[in-house]
């Protein structure tokens, strides 16, 4: 016997247009791009290379001896 997982209430429109979504990073990418159109579009989220945090800073876990790491 085959089953199916579909979730309870929702369409069949509905999961096609939860898959085709863009699951990149979009709100910290510098751009955004789509290729093609249809089921196969692809997208690209472009970061240009540089240094930056998202969130509060982390500062590691500590060494073997209890101290906070690049603390000297």
């Amino acid at each position: 016997m085959i089953s199916a997982n579909v979730s309870a209430g929702s369409t069949p429109e509905a999961r096609i247009a939860s898959r085709l979504r863009n699951s990149g990073d979009v709100n910290n990418s510098e751009h955004s791009v789509v290729h093609g159109t249809g089921p196969t579009r692809t997208y690209t989220n472009i970061h240009h290379s540089r240094v930056h945090r998202h969130g509060e800073v982390n500062p590691g876990e500590g060494s073997i001896i209890g101290t906070k790491r690049g603390v000297v």
